[in-house]
């Protein structure tokens, strides 16, 4: 049985619309023309959008534009879109106009309708008149970009590095005792400590959120107030100033008026920024899982040195395996960011004259990395590094056995004698001590002391990482 329907008019003619949406006929002819995705933006999207309409009516009240009756409907109805109660209304695909034009006016529509109904009135608020006074598509969906982008990132990306930095550190304090090998080319190498790996990717996240705040402060400025074209035309002088410090009361974190907004408008050079400081999140991210499942691959014919926390079975068909599932679910998040970041890229250079033309795009991209790399942090600290235990035998089993040992003998003996020892000890299948000590390079004891694997580790008077 379909839907019932109310007709609607727009500026190219009339609409049908189901008869419980709030969106109007604009929306109607964009659903119609871009059946492409079955994808909307996101919620937090549509929450900037209803913060934006927000601090805009207050604004127009506030210059005495608009009418504190026809405002407060808008502000109420704002309101609620921010809350997410009227997220079922906003039904335009990601892959629309490039302006994002289609969603403004969806974001115009249901707003107008919501504070008309507020108001018992049919046409009291209408959509461009009084929802969309003083803005433009062209300075609206930058805005709502960069806010939308910025709060995720304060809310949920910042805290959940935090919480990975802090799990690898702990572990890096934990793990500061035990002496493994080293690798270098995936060959051996000296002996590291345990911790100092831990320590060396804790040190990677934490300079990584560092990099990402920093990217963040550019979404700082905000293009409203420019209008079409960035000339501010239709809108008050005030307006963009005005509209950014309500958003900031609103969001609880800082925005300003773009300095220059033909910059703010014919170009997304901070999104761009944004989504680079993620993709390199994401290549810090992907190394940290992969030397993770490295070092716990086995658990009897890989390197073995850490076990992983057991969380579920790891085949259909070979009982007892369990796989490094939390590692595979963080890479695979990384390999997304990355190809987010590529489609942004193309995205930051269609900034045709005084619009970009592939904001939606963008947008969804941005805030897609955002949210899966604060998710896939969160759950590969809690799931994996938390977890994770040092196999101490693994680790000191194969240090003896390394022909890299040698290395310490070379500033004494000089790097060619070192050299024909490692390669005596490898054809004879012997350690290094066992050739130097046959050779009576040394007095034994100068030789333990060479050779002790701890002092390997620290030999310019590091510890656990740090000097």
């Amino acid at each position: 049985m379909s839907e019932k329907t109310r007709t609607e008019s727009d500026s190219m003619g009339k609409m049908k619309v189901p008869a419980s949406a709030f969106y109007g006929a604009q929306t109607a002819r964009a659903v119609e023309n871009f059946p492409i995705s079955g994808r909307t933006l996101p919620p937090v999207f549509t929450a900037a959008m209803g913060m934006i309409k927000m601090a805009a009516a207050q604004t127009n009240m506030e210059l005495g534009l608009l009418s504190k009756r026809g405002g407060g409907a808008i502000v109420k109805a704002a309101r609620e879109v921010m809350d997410g109660k009227l997220d079922g209304h906003f039904v335009v695909d990601v892959f629309q106009t490039g302006s994002g034009t289609s969603t403004n006016m969806n974001t115009n529509e249901v707003i107008a309708n919501r504070a008309n109904k507020i108001l018992g009135s049919k046409s009291a608020v209408h959509p461009n008149d009084h929802v969309n006074m003083g803005q433009s598509s062209n300075d609206v969906i930058p805005s709502a970009i960069h806010i939308s982008a910025l709060m995720e990132t304060e809310k949920s990306l910042l805290p959940a590095l935090l919480r990975l930095e802090k799990s690898l550190a702990r572990k890096a304090r934990a793990f500061g005792g035990v002496v493994k090998i080293g690798r270098t080319h995936l060959q051996d190498a000296t002996p590291v400590t345990l911790g100092q790996e831990f320590g060396g990717w804790a040190a990677m996240v934490s300079n990584r959120a560092r990099d990402v705040k920093t990217a963040a402060d550019g979404l700082r400025e905000l293009a409203l107030g420019g209008t079409a074209v960035g000339t501010g035309i239709n809108t008050h002088r005030n307006f963009g100033a005005l509209a950014a410090k309500k958003i900031s009361r609103l969001a609880g974190t800082r925005f300003t008026e773009a300095k220059n907004h033909f910059e703010a408008q014919g170009g997304k050079d901070a999104v761009v920024q944004m989504s680079g400081s993620l993709k390199t999140l994401a290549a810090s991210l992907m190394k940290i899982a992969n030397d993770i499942r490295w070092l716990g691959s086995g658990p009897r014919c890989g390197f073995g040195e850490i076990m992983l926390p057991a969380i579920q079975p790891g085949s259909s068909i070979m009982p007892g395996k369990v796989n490094p599932v939390m590692a595979e679910s963080l890479a695979q998040v990384c390999a997304q960011v990355t190809g987010n970041d590529t489609a942004i890229t193309i995205g930051g250079q269609s900034g045709n004259f005084e619009l970009n033309v592939m904001m939606p795009m963008m947008a969804d991209n941005l805030l897609e990395s955002v949210s899966l790399l604060s998710a896939a942090c969160r759950a590969f600290a809690e799931k994996c590094v938390d977890g994770i235990e040092a196999d101490k035998a693994r680790c000191g089993e194969s240090i003896e056995e390394s022909l890299a040992m040698c290395t310490s003998l070379a500033p004494v003996i000089g790097y060619d004698q070192a050299a024909a020892i490692a390669k005596e000890a490898y054809e004879k299948g012997k350690t290094v001590r066992e050739i130097a000590e046959e050779q009576k390079i040394l007095p034994k004891k100068e030789i333990d002391a060479l050779l002790n694997p701890r002092s390997m580790t620290s030999p310019s008077g590091t510890k656990g990482g740090k000097k």
